[in-house]
């Protein structure tokens, strides 16, 4: 009976101090990339997707299903 007892607070302890891990270091990296700036303007040469071809409608959505996005 003691065997079982020690047996069950060896996994209830290795259980929270992986809990106690896994959250600490999602805490780390949330405080690592709330620093991380998504939004900024490109740097060196880009392009604009959205001006990249003129095309009507219809050229537009013939390429739509032939790519079949």
């Amino acid at each position: 009976m003691v065997q079982l007892f020690r047996d069950t607070l060896k996994i209830i302890i290795l259980f929270i101090g992986c809990t106690c891990l896994f959250y600490f270091g999602l805490r780390y990296m949330h405080a690592e990339y709330e620093q991380f700036h998504r939004y900024d303007p490109p740097q060196g040469p880009s392009v604009k997707v959205s001006e990249s071809e003129d095309g009507s409608f219809v050229d537009r959505l013939n390429l739509f299903f032939r790519l079949g996005e």
